[in-house]
């Protein structure tokens, strides 16, 4: 299906257009980190004097085009619409129509001067610039099925025709290595402005909670810090309620700070959310520069940050 989609949309126009268009998605189900690279991706531009705006579906919303603010509702906007609304600072539109998601955050938003689309490698109907696919380092394809029979959305063969192959752990050849680790400081989450050193839990015995895609990778990384975990696995976008944090004892929660978004009204004083660090070599920083510098809607808008110093790198 995948395949007529891209086949119909080459041979009919799409809308164009006057900034860059960046796609962040992947081939397959599940957390491969698509999303902490889109955060990623906005503050390195915002840094090299971008204005960026973010266009995405919403999980779990309505479908319906809304601007995120930091005071939005997760059941409206989606948990990673709001969670890249209090991260980074910058315009935020979800919509089904990501074409008309665009068009909305440029009307509304006209000092945006590139858009970055979380989750649109497989929405054709959206003209794009730069295509950067993440996949999971350990996962990879599964059984390298399509659906309904395996996880892939659509062929390994898809990859070959990105800009960017993005790797969240140990890459291979022709692909760009993203790691991840937990920040050093845990915040409660209901009181963000509370934080403590991810060490005083160290030796402990916590309650891990974990509703994304990859819980796994979490709770290695707990354990990797020397926490004791008490596993409690959700499903990927799943609407927390009191109940589910509710234990018998008083150990702490510690849980991910894309689920935190959704608890902050009902967590206990000892709920804390450990943020995700994201980095990528200098070696991507700077080619992905050189590609959209190389663009002509960049050499043809005014409103573009000054580039050139970027085209020796």
């Amino acid at each position: 299906m995948c395949i007529v989609r891209r086949w119909y949309y080459s041979r009919n126009r799409q809308q164009d257009f006057q900034v860059p268009i960046i796609i962040v998605g992947n081939i397959s189900l599940g957390g491969t980190g698509k999303t902490p690279l889109v955060g990623w991706l906005v503050h390195f531009l915002q840094n090299q004097g971008f204005n960026p705006g973010i266009v995405m579906r919403g999980y779990g919303g309505q479908g319906k085009l809304i601007v995120v603010n930091s005071l939005s509702d997760a059941k409206v906007v989606g948990d990673e619409a709001l969670l890249l609304a209090r991260k980074c600072n910058c315009p935020i539109v979800i919509g089904r129509d990501r074409t008309q998601a665009v068009k909305t955050l440029l009307a509304q938003f006209p000092q945006v001067d590139l858009v970055i689309c979380d989750d649109g490698l497989q929405h054709y109907a959206l003209e794009r610039d730069l295509e950067i696919a993440v996949i999971d380092g350990k996962r990879r394809f599964g059984n390298g099925y399509c659906l309904p029979a395996g996880p892939l959305r659509e062929s390994p063969q898809r990859l070959k025709q990105v800009d960017f192959v993005v790797t969240n752990g140990e890459a291979h050849e022709d692909e760009w290595e993203m790691t991840t680790a937990l920040s050093s400081k845990a915040y409660r989450v209901s009181q963000s402005e509370h934080g403590r050193s991810l060490d005083d839990f160290k030796g402990q015995t916590v309650h891990a909670v974990a509703g994304i895609g990859n819980p796994e990778r979490f709770f290695l990384m707990l354990e990797a810090k020397g926490i004791n975990i008490i596993k409690h696995c959700f499903d990927d976008h799943h609407f927390f309620s009191g109940s589910d944090l509710r234990f018998s004892d008083n150990l702490p929660i510690l849980m991910t700070e894309k689920d935190a978004v959704k608890c902050s009204s009902f967590a206990p004083s000892e709920a804390w959310f450990i943020p995700l660090e994201v980095h990528m070599s200098e070696a991507f920083s700077n080619l992905l520069l050189r590609r959209i510098n190389s663009g002509q809607k960049v050499a043809g808008h005014p409103g573009l940050p000054d580039l050139q110093a970027t085209s020796s790198l």
